[in-house]
C-alpha cells in the first residue's frame, strides 16, 4: 500500500493523487486503505517516514568508519545520490510534495533533513579542518559547510534526477569537486578525483 502511494504521490502530487488510485495500483479496496490509515493526510505523513527513514539509512549505511576524510564523504554522496536516483518518487515525496503541501508535511521532511545535517557535519569536520589547514575550525562553521552540502545535494539531486543520462557517481563526483577541492581548484584544472577500481 505505502508503495503504490509513494508511486502516485511522486508522479502525480499530493493535491491530484486519489485514494482510488492508490487502492488500485495496491491491489486492495479503498476501505481497506482507510482502515490502516484514516485519511489521506495519514497515508501520505506515513509516506513521507518510511522514504526519510530509508534515505537516511542509506546515507548512514554508506559511510564506512575508518577511511580518509574524503573517502568517507565521497561514500556517503554516492549513497544519497544512488538512493534518489533509484527511488525517484520518494524523492519527489520528499522534495517536492512534502515541503509545500502544509506545515505537518513539511515539518516531517524538518526533522529527516535535520538528522542528515548533523551526520554530515559530524562527517565533515575533519574533512573540512583539514581542508583549512586549522585544527580549531570552529564548529559552527563546520554546521554551516554541512547545511551548504546538503542543500546542494539535494537541488544536484533533483537536477540530476531530471536530467537523462547523469549517474549518481557524476552527480557525486560534481559535488565532490564543488565541495572538496573548492572551485579554485576545480578551475585550475585541478578537480578532486574518485578512487581508482570504482564503477
Amino acid at each position: 500500500m505505502l508503495d503504490a502511494a509513494v508511486r502516485i504521490f511522486g508522479q502525480r502530487g499530493y493535491m491530484a493523487a486519489s485514494m482510488d488510485e492508490i487502492a488500485e495500483l495496491a491491489g486492495v479496496s479503498k476501505p481497506l486503505v482507510y482502515l490502516y490509515l484514516n485519511s489521506k493526510e495519514d497515508l501520505f505523513t506515513a509516506c513521507i517516514r518510511r522514504e526519510a527513514g530509508a534515505l537516511t539509512e542509506a546515507v548512514r549505511a554508506g559511510v564506512r568508519a575508518g577511511l580518509p576524510a574524503d573517502r568517507q564523504l565521497w561514500d556517503g554522496l554516492q549513497a544519497f545520490f544512488a538512493h534518489t536516483a533509484e527511488h525517484p518518487d520518494g524523492w519527489s515525496v520528499l522534495h517536492l510534495q512534502a515541503r509545500t503541501h502544509g506545515e505537518n508535511f513539511a515539518a516531517e521532511v524538518t526533522a529527516m533533513r535535520e538528522e542528515i545535517v548533523a551526520f554530515v557535519t559530524q562527517l565533515i569536520a575533519v574533512a573540512a579542518r583539514e581542508a583549512h589547514r586549522d585544527p580549531d575550525l570552529p564548529e559552527r562553521e563546520v554546521a554551516g559547510l554541512a547545511e551548504a552540502l546538503v542543500g546542494a545535494a539535494e537541488s544536484l539531486a533533483a537536477w540530476a534526477n531530471a536530467t537523462p543520462g547523469v549517474t549518481a557517481r557524476q552527480a557525486a563526483a560534481t559535488l565532490m569537486n564543488f565541495a572538496w577541492a573548492g572551485l579554485g581548484n576545480l578551475m585550475k584544472g585541478s578537480p578532486w578525483t574518485p578512487p581508482a577500481g570504482e564503477v
